[in-house]
């Protein structure tokens, strides 16, 4: 996804208009709160797999401990991973030459299927990768017909 992206360009019209609309409270801009988690929504990949007992999600997070990760659901069906990379301590003496490495807040929201069960989910970080596995509910037991006795008035 390059630059010249429509994600892209419509984050940075969203950014330029809320500077702009800060004095005037009237005007319909997005909260500085809902920009920030869609560049951090934007800029978190992800891949999603399907297994025949379970959905997999992963995503690269290198460098980052497992307490600066949160894997949570909200609303019953809406899996939430999200954390923060925080620049390391500047140290007397040290100047920055680059810094190309990501940092800031990350974010990504998935709305399970209804298969998905929500009691038994686990996250493992290996290798600077994150994979949170979310098992499938057995499929439901077809209903077998009834009979019902008739009796004689």
């Amino acid at each position: 996804m390059g630059l010249e992206s429509p994600l892209f360009h419509t984050l940075h019209r969203m950014m330029d208009t809320s500077e702009e609309g800060a004095g005037d409270k009237t005007h319909n801009a997005p909260t500085q709160t809902y920009v920030r988690d869609a560049k951090a929504m934007a800029a978190t990949p992800a891949d999603v797999k399907e297994y025949p007992n379970s959905y997999v999600f992963q995503i690269d997070m290198p460098g980052l401990k497992s307490g600066d990760i949160k894997v949570q659901i909200e609303d019953d069906n809406v899996l939430l991973i999200s954390g923060e990379r925080k620049r390391e301590e500047e140290k007397e003496g040290v100047n920055f030459l680059r810094m190309e490495r990501r940092v800031g807040k990350f974010m990504r929201k998935f709305v399970l299927p209804e298969n998905a069960n929500t009691d038994a989910i686990s996250a493992v970080c290996q290798d600077g990768v994150l994979s949170v596995t979310v098992q499938k509910l057995p499929p439901p037991e077809p209903k077998k017909p009834r009979t019902i006795q008739v009796k004689v008035a």
